[in-house]
């Protein structure tokens, strides 16, 4: 995984002792989707000299077919070898992460990846020389049909840290575990979640550049495990109604050059500097335009209702669950914010910057959050809210993406060329789920109507 800093000689050496005869270049499109291109070894110096061209008109949210010609160019860093595959003749397939170039060579604005190095850059500028980043993502295990399609057939009839025989996708995760250690991942900790067929992974916190790219080989690990083991895995945020969905809490802290927390202060009474309280008053003054972000899809708001342990209030606590922020016991070198609301059909490249660049603009501004909330917002009435000051997160995907849309500082965060794709796409995407009569309204209106 990155971290390691290789060469491309080193690369080189690699794949001729590992017998690797594939090479799959991968990027990330605007909505989070990875893409890859496959190459032979033999096309390796081309990879490794930043020569690999791809059509970028093919590619959501990218370019016009006038202007389709693109550069990927590899994170070296990223080169590791996919424990599980092979082709015909025993050859190993290697994975790189590349950043995408326009066919003038320039860094492509449309690009996640390069969207996430500029909000660390302006992190840098402010005086924060690393953005850390801990996620704690969510999927649900479903059996497949006869023909290999997935259904929503749950694998087990587990709860939460429930074992076998309960837990019928114990080995699905060992394996996978096993298989994330292989590629250098350094699991924390992994157990059955709250809903049946439903499950968690957590690895160890990281830059959020490395962090970002973590999510993504995650995602494809569990896919890719699960599939071999006879089942289907899901990241969407809310398969089966009734119990609870699957989120992608993400936490993070600051540390400056002198590898201090930037979040800790001892003096506080909660252990809390002005940094992590202003930092804190940016998320929430953002909130719901990072929403749109950090909940994509119309399926998300699906998960975003009370009931269901998912926060649906933009406010804060260091004592329950209930708000989208919570601060975490732990202080010194692991003081932190935790964002609460995150699914994981988040683009994470985008979606960090948009919570980094939030938390920075109420750092340069002073924003200091509302007070805490230390009681249980579901058992407050409207009332008791509004004089708390806490707001609704919206409660559809439309409402999110106009509150993006009206949002400066997270459109900048994320730019233009991506707001203006992503804002298109998801309308698209909402006004295809409204003309969609579904088994509910049949359920409900059919016969009394």
């Amino acid at each position: 995984m990155a971290g390691t800093q290789y060469t491309k000689e080193d690369i080189k050496q690699i794949v001729a002792d590992e017998n690797v005869e594939f090479i799959r270049v991968t990027f990330t499109d605007v909505l989070g989707t990875i893409k890859n291109v496959e190459v032979p070894t033999s096309q390796l110096d081309k990879v490794l000299d930043n020569d690999l061209m791809f059509d970028g008109s093919s590619i959501e949210g990218f370019v016009r077919i006038n202007e389709s010609d693109m550069y990927l160019y590899p994170d070296l860093s990223t080169f590791m070898i996919f424990p599980w595959e092979t082709d015909s003749h025993g050859g190993k397939v290697a994975r790189l992460i590349a950043d995408v170039y326009t066919a003038d060579r320039e860094p492509f604005p449309g690009d996640p990846r390069y969207v996430l190095r500029e909000a660390l850059a302006k992190a840098k500028d402010a005086g924060f020389t690393q953005f850390n980043v801990g996620t704690e993502p969510e999927f649900f295990l479903f059996k497949l049909d006869d023909k290999g399609n997935p259904t929503t057939e749950l694998n087990d009839q587990g709860g939460y840290f429930d074992l076998a025989p309960l837990d019928l996708g114990e080995n699905v995760r060992r394996e996978i575990v096993l298989t994330l250690e292989k590629m250098n991942f350094e699991v924390e900790a992994a157990h059955h979640e709250v809903a049946e067929g439903q499950h968690e992974v957590d690895f160890k916190y990281a830059n959020a550049l490395e962090a970002a790219d973590k999510i993504q080989t995650f995602k494809l690990v569990v896919k890719t495990v699960a599939r071999r083991n006879g089942y289907y895995a899901t990241f969407m945020p809310k398969p089966v109604s009734g119990i609870n969905g699957s989120g992608m809490h993400t936490n993070m802290s600051l540390f400056t050059a002198d590898g201090k927390n930037a979040f800790e202060d001892k003096a506080d009474e909660m252990g809390l500097s002005n940094t992590a309280y202003h930092f804190l008053g940016g998320i929430l003054t953002h909130a719901t335009a990072i929403t749109a972000l950090a909940n994509p899809t119309v399926n998300s708001y699906k998960r975003l209702t009370p009931g269901f342990e998912a926060p649906v209030y933009v406010a804060w606590s260091t004592s329950n669950r209930s708000p989208m922020v919570r601060v975490p016991a732990s202080r010194g070198q692991a003081t932190r914010l935790e964002l609460r609301s995150v699914d994981p059909t988040a683009n994470p490249y985008t979606s960090l910057a948009a919570m980094l660049v939030a938390g920075l603009d109420g750092i340069k501004r002073e924003i200091e959050p509302r007070a805490s909330v230390d009681k249980n917002i579901y058992l407050m009435d409207e009332a008791e809210r509004k004089k708390a000051g806490i707001t609704d997160l919206p409660d559809t995907l439309l409402a999110a993406v106009e509150d993006l849309a009206a949002d400066e500082v997270i459109v900048d965060a994320i730019g233009r060329h991506i707001a203006d794709k992503f804002i298109e796409a998801k309308k698209i995407e909402y006004t295809s789920y409204r003309q969609y009569v579904s088994k509910w309204e049949l359920d409900t209106y059919l016969d009394n109507y």
